[in-house]
């Protein structure tokens, strides 16, 4: 029983980790292209418009496998979650349902008129199209949040006879105050990544010195947009969800920062390795008083550490969490670093020849991705044991009945399913970027030369 609910949580970690890495693209993507569409309308400049119909592309390339990869996941609840299914059913089916029927059908209509429809629907209907893009993919991060922000602070349900939670208060579900600042924090997440790839596709155009102008456009857009962003998933949205943690679920935040013992003027661990056996961290470098102050805005405030908490109150594998939260803190801050830099140098006009930067730009794309996936991490196996804090445990959710070769067969099948579809998605993007925003007509292209010269 304890093999089939290890693989269980295997499988669903491998497919949402996966799935995750096209929504968190699409919905960074989605804000981009409204700001292109937008420029294009205020500044009349068909390059705007290239760039917008260039980024749809990949948009909808990646809007497609997300379809995809998604759907097989929801499925799990029924087949590999049935009791957590029972018994908050009546609760999460109302927000998916919504985030299905409502916001993906929304943003897909949209996006099929916005790729297909820019002729007939003129200037500003094009523009229209766009927008109701970006709403439908970011209300749809809504409603999964709202799903998430349940199953950490549950509010607005009724302990049914049966043991099931029924919903007694709808608003309550979709204010819930966890949601709130864990959707500000997640959807910045998403413009982070799609800002650094923006950012990475124009380097790479001016280092290879095609469609120059093209890259210039992305990488200004790209880089001032990251900038932001980053400096915003610091503060005030990873701040206050931090808060939030403090408040309603310290055994997490104890655990995340490595914090052993409870403590006035507890230090911020900067670098050091978790060590559960003896309950302490290793090789530590720690700044002091700054987790009672970033968590209490008081130096000298009491901190509650794990040894506050029974034990099986505590995350199932601290040294996990607290690596996942440690890679997403300090990405965030290499990401602000790098960007505040790369505007500087924009700002000074010296970023297109400062080749050696925008080599770190191209190759720095994957890791918002990294701090995405290690900030979810960081979100899930902190709230373990629960699969509903507070209501349900994990071990409770699973379904008993399907046993751990069953599950190891249907994992395995998706790991090679999943790796056919990420080389084909890296194929179809490639030959994408390869051909560019300006298809027929960019003299700085040496593909487009070749045509014009044959």
């Amino acid at each position: 029983m304890d093999s089939a609910l290890t693989l269980d949580r295997w499988h669903f970690a491998f497919t949402i980790t996966f799935h995750y890495l096209f929504p968190q693209l699409t919905m960074g993507l989605a804000l981009l292209i409204v700001m292109l569409k937008t420029a294009a309308l205020r500044k009349q400049e068909d390059r705007y418009n290239q760039a917008a119909r260039f980024w749809a592309r990949i948009f909808g390339l990646t809007f497609l496998f997300g379809v995809i990869t998604g759907i097989p996941m929801e499925f799990q609840f029924g087949t590999n979650w049935a009791k957590f299914s029972r018994f908050a059913g009546g609760i999460i089916g109302q927000t998916l349902a919504m985030e299905g029927v409502f916001a993906f059908f929304l943003e897909s209509s949209f996006l099929g008129l916005f790729l297909y429809g820019e002729k007939r629907l003129g200037p500003r209907g094009h523009w229209l199209a766009a927008v109701m893009v970006f709403l439908g993919s970011w209300l749809s991060g809504y409603f999964i949040i709202a799903t998430d922000a349940w199953m950490q602070h549950p509010v607005g349900h009724t302990v049914m006879p049966d043991g099931s939670v029924q919903l007694s208060s709808f608003w309550a579900l979709l204010s819930n105050p966890w949601a709130f600042w864990q959707y500000l924090h997640n959807m910045n997440g998403a413009v982070v990544t799609g800002s650094f790839v923006m950012a990475a596709v124009g380097a790479f155009y001016i280092l290879m010195r095609q469609q120059v102008e093209m890259g210039k456009l992305f990488l200004k857009l790209g880089v001032t947009v990251a900038c932001a962003a980053s400096l915003l998933q610091l503060f005030p949205t990873g701040d206050m969800q931090g808060k939030m943690l403090a408040r309603h679920q310290p055994v997490t935040l104890a655990a995340m920062e490595g914090l052993f013992k409870t403590e006035s003027g507890a230090p911020l661990v900067i670098i050091g390795q978790p060590n559960t056996a003896e309950l302490k961290i290793d090789n530590p470098i720690v700044v002091p008083g700054m987790l009672s102050f970033l968590t209490y805005q008081r130096w000298g405030a009491e901190v509650k550490g794990l040894d506050a908490f029974p034990r099986d109150q505590w995350p199932d594998s601290i040294p996990l969490l607290y690596f996942s939260y440690h890679i997403m803190v300090g990405l965030g801050t290499i990401f602000i670093a790098v960007m505040v830099l790369s505007v500087f140098l924009l700002w000074h006009k010296r970023l297109h020849e400062t080749r050696w930067m925008l080599w770190v730009l191209m190759l720095s794309f994957p890791f918002p991705f990294i701090a995405n996936t290690a900030g979810w991490m960081t979100a899930e196996i902190g709230r373990q044991p629960w699969l509903v804090y507070g209501l349900m445990r994990t071990s409770e959710g699973f379904s008993p009945t399907v046993s751990a070769g069953n599950v190891m067969f249907t994992l395995l099948g998706f790991m090679g399913m999943y790796a056919v579809l990420g080389i084909l998605y890296l194929f179809l993007i490639w030959r994408e970027i390869e051909r560019g925003p300006q298809v027929a007509h960019d003299p700085s292209s040496p593909q487009d030369h070749a045509r014009i010269v044959a």
